[in-house]
């Protein structure tokens, strides 16, 4: 109800309705009339004006529909003394604004002054008019009767039509209605302090007594499809009930409350529609084939059979394979569920083989790929549970039919299920094999569903292993870490991968890639490119110059590519990467990335912090340039590299992801297995929704009793100078062995230096565990090649003579000039 203004410069007309105003403000009064509880309805328009006003609004507030009706219902309200509308008034106004049910309290008015505080309910409506109007109701009470305030909980515990029962933290009874006491034929006075199993001993109380200690433990409702009816124990015909816990103002459950909810008796064939229609939605609502034959087995137990055992074969049967003759079988016991809580020791537990000999129920039913329902007087049931231990169960439970259905999914047999009945009287007939049959094909084409997935799944991850690095190769520069999480979705593995590169000089590359998409098309993707990645690097590419190759190559790759692949990112495109490169001698890290996450740091002194790297593109878009950044590293220093599904968590947001990412890599850790431990543990809470790749290294330095280099002279006789100092600082290393092979190699390669070259050249050595570099550079481009002599030349016979003297040899160019060098393994020299 809404407070009209009076326009600007006019004054209220005296002749109008207005609430008398007494001289002393009375106290507010309960609203309470002489006679019966009667309910105040008023009907107010758009404008805020009163246009009914009924019977029980005149006994309430003493106005006449004459005095009331035309007026604005704003006069109603009671100035409450602060000099601004009331708190109601600016409710009833945004109520009114946004079309919306209101409730609340407001003080009114009565026709004699009183002030009287009424809680109001007001519902919008549009009438045939289409303007808004607001139906405002006030309940209201007459003079006051016998407390009803214990009496009714009571009546209504007492009298209800549902059974009802209390136990206590003990799951003794407490409490007991009338339809507990008729459903057991028990007072409340005989059951009270007894458990459920000892008023009436039966399979079902025990039930439901397990269910009720779960409710006790984690303060939740259970429920069961079929417990107690007005006779008794039938989970037949059953009330669906529920176990609900109650707790305290606190909190804490203080018992439980059985209730069992009546439902009308429905025809066989409505129930099982509504059977299939529950069972659409839970039988295979995951990926996990026990599970989907869990599912099938819960969803005919107890409403179409007592006892389910689903089995399925060790390698299911295609279409196009020989059909399975009726010899004897062996299967894998997937699922088993039975109404009772024991089973005889005969019924083979889910996980177990079940061997079915020639001719039985099972055979037949996959031999012939056909359905069949049987009576215990069927000669081929009886032969078979005579005979067959593992079928004795069935003759020891008392079972009275059975249906026997193959499980089969596009032309593929995959096991049998097995439904029998014991417990219910009426026996299986054609409607029940018939719901069997439909229930088994759901969870079918589930498990052939997940079968193939689980095939898929497995065919990339052999393949996505052995795409990616065994083992970390030994160098000396970088102690390395590293860990690979395949993601836990149904999208199936991705192409994420790491690798770690030993370059020339005691140099490391870390890679680290993310491929767009998942399955098979993108681990192959991802080794092509970690291949590509790989060569690149043997060149000795600049970071940012291999990113550039390597985005050209996955353009190539998208144009060879179909259409439907390239679209599912498995030709690489959008593919991120980031290429590091690691000098042990400078203790520099030179890096660059293609739409991949920064790179984190975290120094001895344990500070982390994220290196500034330029972002650039993804791989495959082409047109835009790489950037590389320099950092120096502290000896000790930690370098983590990781791909985006560390990130990305259900849970956090990215700037507390972040937070942890730093606590993890700053705590501190024995090894660097640990860290990757901390760190996967600390952001990870489920399964990863993605892949994640994750490196982690931490920097070694090669100090200068490693190291020797000088400075030549363009003439060719500091060829013999250069032997000495080679053969001078290997005795000092104590590598005298290798004086001879290095003495060819250094001259050879400082001769080709002064020859084809162009000065300053500088000679260096470098000596790093078991490998010894000789290099030389000069600031020439000219790239010097292998080639065979023949036998009248000159020249061409050097770089073949270093090429077998050594364990490897290369070029690596500079911005001006380029370095030529050859590593000799000491261990076979």
């Amino acid at each position: 109800m809404e407070r009209l203004p009076t326009p600007p410069g006019e004054r209220p007309n005296p002749t109008e309705w207005q609430p008398p105003s007494p001289g002393d403000r009375p106290d507010e009064t309960d609203a309470r009339l002489p006679g019966p509880a009667c309910t105040a309805t008023a009907v107010i328009d758009e404008r805020g004006v009163v246009i009914t006003w009924s019977e029980g609004a005149r006994q309430l507030l003493g106005y006449p529909p004459a005095e009331v009706v035309g007026a604005p219902a704003a006069r109603l309200l009671a100035d409450t003394g602060s000099g601004t509308a009331p708190a109601g008034d600016q409710v009833t106004r945004q109520a009114a604004a946004g079309h919306q049910r209101w409730s609340g309290t407001l003080a009114l008015r009565h026709r004699d002054g009183r002030l009287l505080r009424l809680s109001l309910l007001a519902h919008p409506r549009t009438p045939d008019s289409g303007t808004t109007e607001w139906l405002v109701v006030c309940a209201v009470a007459g003079p006051p009767g016998p407390p009803l305030d214990q009496a009714l909980p009571e009546w209504t515990f007492t009298q209800s039509p549902c059974i009802q029962a209390i136990f206590d933290t003990d799951l003794r009874l407490v409490r007991a209605n009338t339809g507990m006491e008729g459903a057991l034929t028990l007072t409340e006075a005989r059951m009270r302090g007894l458990q459920l199993p000892e008023i009436a001993p039966h399979a079902l109380s025990e039930e439901t007594e397990q269910l009720m200690r779960r409710a006790l433990e984690t303060g939740e409702t259970q429920y069961m499809q079929a417990c107690l009816h007005p006779a008794g124990f039938n989970r037949e015909h059953g009330w669906p009930a529920s176990l609900t816990p109650l707790t305290d103002p606190e909190g804490k459950v203080r018992a439980v409350c059985l209730t069992a909810h009546h439902r009308p008796q429905e025809s066989p064939a409505r129930q099982q529609m509504l059977l299939l229609n529950e069972t659409s939605t839970r039988i295979g609502s995951t990926a996990d084939i026990s599970r989907t034959a869990q599912e099938l087995a819960e969803a005919a137990v107890p409403r179409l059979a007592d006892v389910v055992a689903v089995d399925l074969l060790e390698t299911p049967q295609d279409s196009n394979a020989p059909a399975p003759t009726a010899g004897r079988l062996t299967l894998r016991r997937t699922a088993v569920r039975s109404t009772s809580g024991t089973t005889p020791e005969s019924l083979t537990e889910a996980g177990g083989t079940v061997t079915c000999p020639p001719l039985s129920p099972p055979a037949l039913a996959l031999a012939q790929g056909r359905s069949a329902l049987y009576r215990m007087t069927d000669p081929t049931l009886a032969r078979w549970t005579a005979e067959d231990p593992q079928a004795a169960w069935i003759r020891q439970l008392g079972t009275h039919s059975m249906m026997v259905v193959p499980i089969r999914a596009r032309g593929t047999t995959l096991g049998t299920a097995v439904f029998t009945r014991h417990q219910q009287s009426q026996p299986f007939g054609p409607d029940d094999l018939q719901l069997a049959q439909e229930l088994t094909t759901q969870a079918a084409v589930s498990i052939h569903n997940a079968r193939r997935t689980n095939r898929a799944r497995t065919t990339t991850m052999t393949l996505q292993r052995s795409l990616l690095p065994h083992s970390l190769p030994d160098q000396a520069a970088l102690e390395i870490a590293s860990r690979y999480l395949p993601a836990g979705t149904r999208a199936g593995v991705g192409g994420d991968w790491y690798d770690v590169i030993p370059l020339s000089g005691a140099r490391v590359a870390l890679v680290v890639g993310d491929v767009v998409g998942h399955g098979i098309r993108a681990s192959a993707t991802m080794g092509r490119l970690r291949t590509a990645v790989r060569t690149l690097a043997d060149v000795d590419l600049s970071p940012d110059e291999l990113l550039t190759h390597l985005d050209d190559l996955v353009i190539h790759l998208s144009a060879d590519d179909d259409t439907d692949a390239a679209s599912e990112g498995a030709a690489g495109i959008g593919t991120t990467c980031l290429y590091a490169v690691y000098d042990p001698v400078t203790r520099h890290c030179t890096l660059a990335r293609a739409g991949h996450p920064p790179p984190a740091v975290v120094t001895p002194d344990r500070d982390v912090y994220f290196l500034d790297v330029p972002p650039g593109p993804p791989l495959g878009l082409g047109g835009l340039p790489f950037e590389t950044t320099d950092a120096e590293l502290p000896e000790g220093s930690i370098l983590a590299l990781y791909t985006d599904g560390l990130l990305e968590t259900r849970d956090h947001d990215i700037d507390e992801t972040l937070d942890k990412l730093f606590t993890a890599l700053a705590r501190p850790a024995p090894s660097l297995e640990t860290v990757c431990d901390h760190v996967l543990t600390t952001l990870l809470t489920h399964r990863p929704d993605d892949d994640i790749a994750l490196l982690i290294a931490r920097t070694r330095a090669l100090h200068s009793d490693r190291v020797a280099a000088w400075d030549l002279e363009p003439d060719p006789s500091v060829v013999a100078q250069a032997r000495r100092h080679a053969t001078d600082q290997l005795g000092a290393w104590g590598l005298s062995d290798a004086a001879f092979t290095t003495e060819l190699v250094v001259s050879e390669l400082v001769t080709n230096a002064i020859r084809y070259g162009k000065p300053p050249i500088h000679l260096r050595l470098i000596h790093h565990d078991t490998t010894l570099t000789s290099e030389v550079f000069d600031s020439s481009n000219t790239a010097p090649h292998l080639r065979r002599a023949r036998t009248y030349d000159e020249g061409g016979r050097g770089l073949l003579l270093v090429a077998q003297l050594a364990h490897r040899w290369g070029t690596r160019h500079h911005p001006i000039g380029k370095t030529i060098w050859a590593e000799q393994n000491l261990t076979t020299t």
